[in-house]
């Protein structure tokens, strides 16, 4: 049997007991350039890469099959590639394809009309103020219920229109503003302090003054704000509700709905009455511009990408058309081409031996709950059963979605904005039906997993499900310090910091008493200012986020240590050898390292630092510090780079 460490990836030069990142990975970051369309790159990376390639022989077969019944799925998925891979045709086509919406726009003289308008480009996936999806209540999980969240920023978030870290990408936006706008043939050709483009920054710089921050946003209680169709003409009294619904075509969704930043649309509504329509106008047509810009022309590609590829993420280039194509397919129509990929890649025995692992990670947990000596009885007994209730879910959905009724044609932007409101319409059709149980929220050659709260189940898709995070040859060590502490990491995130206020049910309620929150909260604060202290190696002179990523990190520390207890529960009373010179308890910490190879450019970093709820990668790997399982088996000693005093690191499972 192999071990499952990545040799190549491993250097020896750097011992584990003073950066366990760095031994496990040394070589591989050294010797690995990042690709030009990419701003980070590692593990993840190189799945999705693996990923992109399945798929693209998946579409092209679609593509190149001329027997494919006339709309089947098989040729949707051709049709759709082979409509976004003719170039010449897109290229003659130009702007056309968005002109009658600037020339509506430019006939918009209120706010009734620009809502109006806003309200159907937002339907067809292409612009809007707001954000809308359909999700199970949050305080009663068996219906659903409309979400409105804070929108309108063509930054990355509202701190992009503020720190001082990101004045250069401030600097950077208004030409791209400009160019945009002339692009769309509403352009004043200047950048000067009272140019087209320099509103436009001046008002999505005050939309973002009513932006609450990625932490603020986190908090699930204060995120919920029920309210009415009614009670958000009184929040908003400047929106034209009716009128946007109109261009919605979704008045009845807006019956019952949950705000969850009302200060927003507090803001919206005294901008609407403060700012002249003319530039509202100008905002509108440069998002319609920049949301349609990738199916488009290469002129309008080139500007879309100059700025959010070169500028944000620091990418020389931008990706190939064809792995765009493969983005585009997936986003419009993805279950389709999910599930060619879960028939080809994803064979049975993978499935039940990761079935195999979610069970001994969830008797790690109800052990570790069991034992806790910070949580008391009456806290204990109901995150037992939220425990038995979890529902895992692998590989791919056990019911595919039905794309009968979309049209797929050799029209692109019309095939996309179809899909589009497709899709909205599907959300919108929950409402006063059943909850899907049966339903993912991520596609099957999806290289990650998630914990959806307000279902209270765990989903791996099988594009996560491969060599390094899991080997089917392998032994149980790398797969436990791997997938197995994913499985830990998303079952954790049930009871993290904001998942822990969702009960077995789903439902948004205290189940803790005051004692045993206040004793977690001690916990957690340690691990914000622990996490508040470190730095990303490509942009040394930012910190974490500690506020921002403790939910991440409280199921990253979760992970490892459930994922390590499973690991001894799977081998108990089994011999375990010595493997790659690593002993057992060794390799799972390696294993777990491993999944977190990767890099990032400076500008990429600075970006992920400000919206990312996840730590850097080699910030996650070394979260192994606060382990006594990582000390003990590496014999770590006070002076070693990785040393932490036993009464600093932080355990809470």
């Amino acid at each position: 049997m192999r071990s499952g460490i990545l040799p190549g990836h491993r250097d020896e030069t750097v011992r584990p007991q003073d950066d366990l990142f760095g031994y496990a990975n040394g070589t591989w970051v050294r010797e690995t350039q990042i690709p030009g369309d990419r701003g980070r790159y590692g593990t993840f990376d190189l799945l999705r890469e693996q990923s992109d390639e399945r798929v693209r022989r998946l579409i092209d077969r679609a593509a190149a099959d001329t027997t494919a019944e006339a709309g089947s799925p098989t040729r949707k998925v051709g049709d759709l590639y082979r409509a976004f891979m003719d170039e010449e045709r897109v290229e003659a086509l130009g702007r056309t394809p968005i002109d009658d919406d600037l020339e509506a726009i430019s006939k918009i003289t209120g706010t009734d009309e620009l809502f109006l308008t806003m309200g159907r480009l937002q339907r067809q996936g292409l612009a809007g103020v707001m954000g809308l999806h359909v999700a199970p209540d949050a305080k009663s999980p068996e219906d659903y219920i409309l979400y409105l969240h804070q929108g309108g920023l063509g930054l990355p978030d509202e701190s992009y229109y503020r720190e001082e870290r990101h004045a250069a990408v401030r600097e950077a936006y208004l030409p791209h503003v400009a160019r945009m706008l002339d692009l769309a043939g509403v352009g004043d050709g200047s950048t000067g302090e009272d140019s087209r483009a320099a509103r436009v920054v001046a008002l999505e710089t005050r939309l973002a003054g009513h932006h609450w921050d990625n932490v603020a946003t986190r908090d699930a209680v204060k995120s919920y704000n029920p309210n009415t169709r009614y009670g958000l003409e009184d929040l908003a009294p400047e929106v034209p509700w009716e009128d946007y619904l109109r261009g919605l075509k979704a008045k009845q969704a807006f019956e019952h709905v949950v705000v969850g930043q009302p200060e927003f649309l507090e803001g919206l509504s005294v901008l609407l009455d403060e700012v002249i329509i003319d530039d509202w106008r100008d905002w509108l047509a440069f998002h319609l511009v920049s949301g349609a810009a990738p199916l488009l022309s290469r002129e309008f590609v080139d500007a879309e990408f100059d700025f959010s590829g070169r500028v944000i993420s620091g990418l020389p280039e931008n990706r190939d058309r064809w792995k765009r194509g493969v983005s585009l397919v997936e986003g419009a129509i993805g279950e389709a081409v999910g599930q060619l990929y879960a028939a080809e890649f994803f064979p049975p025995a993978a499935k039940e031996r990761m079935l195999e692992l979610v069970g001994n990670l969830v008797e790690a947990f109800r052990r570790s709950f069991e034992g806790l000596d910070w949580m008391g009885p009456q806290t204990r007994e109901q995150a037992l059963e939220k425990l038995a209730s979890f529902t895992p879910k692998v590989g791919y959905p056990d019911v595919w979605r039905d794309y009968s009724a979309l049209e797929v044609d050799d029209d692109l932007m019309g095939t996309v904005r179809r899909a589009n409101v497709f899709e909205f319409e599907r959300q919108l059709g929950h409402l006063g039906g059943p909850i899907d149980r049966t339903e993912w929220m991520m596609l099957p050659q999806t290289v990650n997993a998630y914990y959806h709260p307000l279902l209270n189940e765990i989903v791996f898709p099988a594009g996560i499900l491969q060599p390094p995070f899991f080997d089917l040859d392998a032994d149980d060590a790398v797969n436990y310090g791997a997938i197995g502490a994913v499985i830990g990491h998303e079952i954790g995130h049930g009871f993290d910091d904001q998942g822990s206020r969702y009960d077995a049910h789903g439902a948004l309620r205290d189940w803790w008493t005051e004692e045993d929150r206040a004793r977690f909260d001690e916990r957690t604060q340690a691990l914000i200012a622990q996490f508040s202290e470190l730095s990303p190696l490509a942009s040394p002179e930012d910190k974490v986020n500690g506020a921002l990523t403790v939910g991440e990190n409280i199921g990253d520390l979760g992970g490892l240590a459930i994922g390590y207890a499973a690991y001894r529960i799977a081998t108990e009373g089994q011999h375990v050898p010595e493997l790659d010179g690593l002993t057992g308890p060794q390799r799972f910490f390696v294993g777990w390292a491993q999944v977190w190879s990767g890099k990032a450019r400076p500008e990429e970093a600075k970006r992920l630092l400000a919206i990312d709820p996840h730590s850097p990668t080699e910030v996650r790997a070394n979260a192994v510090r606060n382990c006594d399982e990582f000390h003990e088996a590496f014999g770590v000693r006070e002076g070693d780079g990785m040393w932490l005093a036993p009464e600093q690191r932080v355990h809470i499972f």
